[in-house]
């Protein structure tokens, strides 16, 4: 099979590699849309220690279920699929709590071992969700970001009901972040960005409150926004040194400041300021199986599309779709190759 693999800082490879064969509860799939993560740019550029080279990364993805390694698994066949990457082994305290998403064990598809970069690739039956056979595969693929994203919208929102939003980066987790906190009832949404062209496209799907991260005075611009009323949730898709600084200078007392974008570790805040305006600091990584599956349910209802916002390019120039997005000359808020 051909397969698109990361061999070296800023170095994609398009390769011959074996078909994966699935073993005991594994299900072999026909990779038919495998989106592209912001954390796999930071991995394309060699910042991020989990993932190790040479790796077939790919973790949000949708496809055919072609094989199975055991026969008591047989009715998933020929089952179009997407995949939870999101494996966790049950046993640990934090399973035991609940916290699966926090497992001691936690692993990825796509990090820990290969993952739909390629023509095919292997899942656990335990991680297939099945989906509607005339679900856009490109939809499909969405789960993933979806999931992540629902999660941290709704704990970002979870004290504040008709809340003004503000979510740093339109990225595919900030638009998603942006979209879900609609559907969850916020009052108003303002989307902050740095690419005017993106702005743009913001406001064609319906973001319709903007801002401009560098030309714009932020502090004003929530004014005009948002009134006497103010920020009460932001959501940092985005993860610098300036976003997260002047998330805490916008928020209302008693607001929610939701972390989830990785972009530095280090960061100095005001906590004085944040105590004695009681501001909640929260951090979000991915999602619980529950969140995956309404992610999953979201887009066959077609309360999220991915109409206006994504781009589709052909796997085979995944490596050109790296390099685009490390140069910032991508103006959509996601790239989702297909083989």
């Amino acid at each position: 099979m051909k397969a698109l693999v990361w061999n070296a800082a800023e170095q994609m490879d398009w390769e011959e590699r074996d078909r994966p064969a699935p073993q005991g509860n594994e299900a072999l799939i026909r990779i038919e849309a495998v989106g592209i993560c912001g954390s796999e740019i930071e991995g394309y550029l060699g910042h991020n220690s989990l993932r190790k080279p040479p790796l077939i990364m790919g973790h949000e993805f949708c496809g055919i279920v072609e094989e199975v390694g055991d026969v008591k698994n047989e009715s998933w066949v020929n089952k179009k699929i997407v995949v939870n990457p999101l494996l966790f082994c049950g046993q640990c305290d934090r399973c035991k709590k609940g916290l699966t998403q926090l497992c001691e064990q936690r692993k990825i598809i796509g990090i820990h071992q290969p993952g739909a970069f390629a023509d095919w690739a292997v899942a656990p039956v335990e991680a297939l969700v099945e989906v509607p056979d005339g679900l856009n595969s490109v939809r499909a693929a969405l789960a993933e970001p979806l999931a992540c994203s629902l999660r941290a919208t709704r704990r970002a929102m979870e004290h504040h009901p008709f809340a003004n939003v503000v979510v740093f980066g339109a990225g595919g987790i900030g638009l998603l972040c942006a979209m879900t906190a609609k559907l969850l009832g916020a009052a108003k949404v303002m989307i902050v960005d740095t690419n005017p062209e993106r702005l743009k496209m913001c406001k064609s799907i319906g973001l319709t409150h903007t801002a401009h991260a560098s030309e714009d005075r932020l502090e004003e611009r929530a004014r005009e926004t948002f009134g006497s009323k103010g920020v009460d949730a932001v959501i940092d898709a985005a993860g610098f040194q300036p976003t997260r600084e002047v998330a805490v200078k916008l928020l209302n007392a008693g607001g929610t400041l939701m972390n989830i974008g990785l972009g530095i570790d280090e960061t100095l805040l005001p906590i004085n300021y944040t105590i004695r305006q009681e501001i909640e600091i929260l951090g979000s990584f991915c999602y619980s199986r529950q969140d995956f599956q309404d992610a999953v349910d979201l887009l066959i209802a077609g309360k999220i599309t991915e109409t206006g916002w994504t781009e589709i390019r052909p796997l085979a120039e995944g490596f050109q779709a790296f390099a685009h997005l490390v140069a910032g000359e991508v103006t959509s808020g996601k790239i989702v190759l297909k083989p």
